[in-house]
């Protein structure tokens, strides 16, 4: 295949890649994003093959074969509960991919003197300092959501000094490769020293922030994907990464102002830790007030409006389906149904959109944070399933609270609540609720799955 051949099916794979992320930006048209994306990932694969056929070899399709066999089999045994991990594996991945290609490609031009010019010593040394970063930060990221290591922040003393000094001596190696000091085990030491650095940066971060820090990785994924396409001089490779990055880097600004976060905190804070004097273990005086399935049916059969509130508990139960019928049997009766909708719920960004979509939820019932607040006020019922640092009122009225300042749904402005756990356990982010105490507050413990089919026969029965 001739490479004029090949630039033109790679222009179409990164036309294919820019209206993915068109259609990715909505869910009512993210499906067929999705098969864009993979439409234009097997073109440039297919192009890669056929271009460079005669070198390759078996082993290159034999990997990707075996890759796409791991790649299916996870996508569909993985349940929604765990896909947070698996898009930190998977985005991990891509950026020890990208440092693995960049410790080869050095290690094919360093025997030839003058062949390791500088921009293209400049682009190894960024992809293997930013891959290695990603892949040794999502692995840690991966840890914390499957709570292999504990969720909360890991810090010691001097820890901020302590990444600015390896910080400093990565740099300080980069630039000397950069500078013509061709030697691999400077090169091994960058990669290494790099891996340490990305879990340093991660074990910091509590676990209620990895939204942020899943969208941060994905960003440095595809910047250090670009940067291996200036080593390769691929031009698919150049823009597939830039595009990543982008979208990352506008993910995790979204993201952190969704949280109250300045990017700052993300880079150089100890992100998600409890500054000192901050009450987290603040006991909120009042009584816990538990109710049965059968009184919150009645709340619910006879409210002009339910506003339901979805999180992590709801993701656990896989209650989402259930939650739709309770819906559709409240419609029946005339009551007006909504779900409302905080960006960073669950576990990523989307978690919640892709778990009601799952159930069929119509789109236009999903209201975002800032459309839904104005209007707990007028709502009967607020019916939280699974939810807690998203919802907690210490956000907006206890300047102490380790999570003051981040914008919450406004639950307790409604004229009843309802919250459904499994116990008085905190959240993630390891603080007491006082909504839970709020005498308009009502607890119905037990399975979320469990709780909401027994709400949709109490509500048939009624």
């Amino acid at each position: 295949m001739g490479s004029t051949t090949s630039n033109l099916l790679y222009l179409i794979t990164i036309i294919c890649f820019i209206l993915a992320l068109r259609f990715l930006s909505s869910p009512t048209t993210a499906r067929r994003g999705n098969w864009i994306g993979a439409a234009g990932m097997v073109v440039a694969i297919a192009v890669t093959l056929a271009h460079h056929g005669l070198h390759i070899g078996w082993r290159i399709p034999v990997g990707g074969a075996i890759g796409a066999v791991f790649g299916a089999v996870g996508a569909r045994r993985v349940r929604m509960t765990a896909m947070p991990q698996m898009v930190a594996i998977f985005n991990g991945v891509g950026g020890g991919a990208a440092a693995l290609v960049s410790l080869a490609e050095f290690h094919n031009l360093t025997p030839a003197p003058g062949h390791l010019h500088g921009d293209v010593s400049i682009a190894i040394v960024a992809a293997a300092l930013i891959g290695s970063v990603s892949f040794a930060g999502s692995m840690v990221a991966f840890a914390k959501l499957q709570e292999l290591i504990r969720g909360r922040p890991i810090t010691y003393p001097g820890q901020q000094y302590v990444n600015l000094a390896l910080f400093a001596a990565i740099l300080a190696a980069g630039i000397a490769l950069v500078a013509g000091a061709e030697q691999q085990w400077l090169m091994v030491a960058l990669i290494l020293g790099s891996l340490l650095f990305g879990v340093l940066f991660v074990l910091p971060i509590g676990g209620a922030d990895m939204p942020v820090v899943i969208s941060l990785l994905n960003a440095f994924t595809g910047l250090a994907t670009s940067a291996t396409g200036f080593e390769l001089q691929s031009n698919v490779l150049i823009v597939s990464g830039m595009l990543v990055g982008a979208s990352g880097t506008l993910l995790t600004i979204l993201m952190g102002r969704a949280m109250n976060r300045s990017i700052g905190n993300v880079l150089f804070g100890a992100f998600g830790t409890v500054q000192a004097g901050a009450g987290t273990g603040t006991a909120y005086e009042g009584t816990v007030r538990s109710v049965s399935a059968e009184d919150v049916s009645i709340m619910l059969s006879y409210a002009h409006k339910v506003v339901v509130v979805p999180g992590y508990g709801m993701a656990v139960a896989q209650a989402q389906h259930a939650v739709r019928e309770l819906a559709d049997e409240l419609e029946k009766k005339g009551v007006e149904v909504e779900y409302a909708i905080h960006p960073v719920a669950g576990r990523m960004p989307g978690h919640m959109n892709v778990l009601l979509a799952e159930a069929n939820v119509p789109y236009p019932a999903l209201k975002e944070m800032d459309e839904i607040n104005p209007e707990f006020p007028q709502t009967d019922v607020a019916l939280v399933i699974g939810a807690n640092d998203v919802v907690n009122p210490a956000a907006r009225n206890e300047p102490g609270s380790p999570i003051y300042g981040m914008p919450i749904l406004n639950v307790d402005q409604a004229h009843q609540v309802v919250v459904m756990k499994r116990s008085m356990a905190t959240g993630f982010a390891g603080i007491d609720n006082p909504l839970f105490v709020d005498p308009k507050t009502a607890m119905l413990f037990g399975d979320a799955k469990e709780s909401v089919l027994k709400l949709v026969t109490g509500v048939k029965g009624l």
